[in-house]
């Protein structure tokens, strides 16, 4: 069968074998199908969308492309944790030491940030000397012999989706929920974990703005996982206020710290402990209070920090950025916002304040960009807060001066006050 013919197949409305799906993606890996028909197909996929069983059959062929990372024996245990991406979310810094101190086996690949969302790898390597490049044996070492680990994703993993995400990216089709689904999840597969919760961000700093967008990818994330014999979850999450106070890298681990000293931001706190007790859940068979309460109590006792710790160091880190965090990178220029008018502050646009602290330094606009581990933003004020005249609104971090002017009208350009207090939202909506 022709491409072309599966194009237009897909145009009229009709779903694919899983022949002719596999034609299609070993095309795109061994560069036998060009890309304008691939962004044909694409196109076609956005306006017809993709049944349940072929977004299975589409995961599974898009995880086998590339290299399968078997984690069988590390025992069945094993959980990863996936956000669609916010502002702020820093949960994976805490949640791998957090939930492997209280025994689940924590092997996560994470990526690197692009716009206005942060990458976890990014954060990582804001801690001097720690190693997120890791050889496939050094990576599973690890975690066998400290039971987590946190690495950037193998050269090799899903060159399928790779090809069709780069292509997504400029032909405006990145907003198809079953080629988010089966991207995302074709990850989480290749990935190896027995068990996966996602964290999907809802709001105006997330990729889904709506509930209904949001809990429809939910729903086909979670049936292609099932359908490949996975544990999982999906928590709806709020992301129309930043997760925490800190925005940038540095900023975030030691923000991090915080957290799992017991101290920090409560909607910071409560997500991880939401987000740990459900991977505990799935991974570990334990009740999700219980697991709440483990989790809460590993904060308070040390014993996550304590496992933070020894995953820096295993990992080639400096530890002593935990009890220290001021040996993180720090920015030669800080810089006060305050507010000229007082009032409630009724919103904040994420993903504006996402694109300030890009402007800063602290993220990159396209793959490859060098960033500033250093800079970005730590928010004195968020949504529901009554500001005073004068009182800070944020301070921003950079070491690129001459862009403060700039930085400062668009993050003014992120808020919004009224007389009257706004109405609280949820943190967490729903489970699926």
């Amino acid at each position: 069968m022709r491409i072309q013919d599966l194009i237009e197949k897909k145009k009229q409305g009709f779903a694919h074998t899983r022949e002719e799906l596999k034609l299609l993606l070993d095309g795109a890996v061994n560069g036998t199908v060009p890309d304008y028909q691939l962004s044909a197909w694409l196109m076609a996929v956005c306006f017809r969308g993709l049944t349940d069983t072929e977004i299975s059959e589409m995961t599974e062929l898009m995880a086998h492309s590339g290299d399968m990372t078997d984690l069988r024996l590390l025992g069945n245990h094993t959980v990863d944790k996936h956000s669609t991406g916010g502002v702020g979310d820093k949960t994976t810094l805490i949640l791998a030491p957090l939930v492997s101190s209280l025994g689940a086996c924590v092997a996560k690949m994470s990526g690197r940030g692009l716009g206005f969302t942060g990458g976890t790898i990014d954060k990582l390597e804001a801690i001097p000397g720690f190693r997120t490049e890791l050889s496939m044996k050094e990576f599973l070492g690890i975690v066998k012999t400290h039971g987590v680990c946190v690495a950037g994703q193998s050269g090799n993993l899903t060159p399928a989706d790779k090809k069709l995400y780069a292509l997504r990216d400029v032909t405006a089709t990145v907003d198809s929920i079953p080629l988010i689904a089966s991207s995302v999840m074709s990850k989480k597969l290749a990935a190896g974990a027995k068990s996966i919760v996602l964290d999907v961000k809802v709001g105006n700093g997330a990729f889904m703005k709506e509930l209904a967008g949001a809990e429809a990818l939910a729903e086909k994330m979670v049936s292609a996982g099932k359908a490949h014999g996975r544990n999982i979850r999906a928590v709806l999450t709020n992301m129309n206020v930043p997760l925490g106070c800190a925005v940038g890298n540095a900023l975030e681990v030691k923000e991090a710290i915080e957290i799992l000293s017991g101290k920090g931001p409560s909607d910071l706190k409560e997500l991880t402990l939401v987000l740990g007790a459900q991977m505990l859940a799935l991974s570990l068979g334990e009740d999700e209070k219980e697991a709440y309460a483990r989790c809460k109590h590993a904060l308070k006792d040390g014993s996550a920090l304590r496992k933070f710790s020894e995953m820096i160091e295993a990992q080639g880190g400096d530890a002593c950025c935990v009890r220290n965090p001021e040996r993180l990178p720090l920015a030669s220029t800080v810089y006060e916002i305050s507010a000229r008018k007082e009032g409630y502050l009724s919103r904040m646009d994420c993903a504006l304040i996402g694109k300030t602290a890009t402007l800063l330094g602290a993220g990159r606009e396209k793959k490859g960009d060098p960033i500033d581990l250093s800079a970005g933003i730590v928010l004195a004020k968020k949504t529901g807060d009554f500001v005073c005249c004068g009182e800070p609104l944020a301070y921003l971090h950079t070491n690129r001066a001459e862009k403060l002017g700039e930085a400062e009208t668009m993050y003014r350009e992120a808020l919004s006050f009224s007389d009257m207090p706004p109405e609280k939202e949820p943190l967490v909506y729903r489970l699926i």
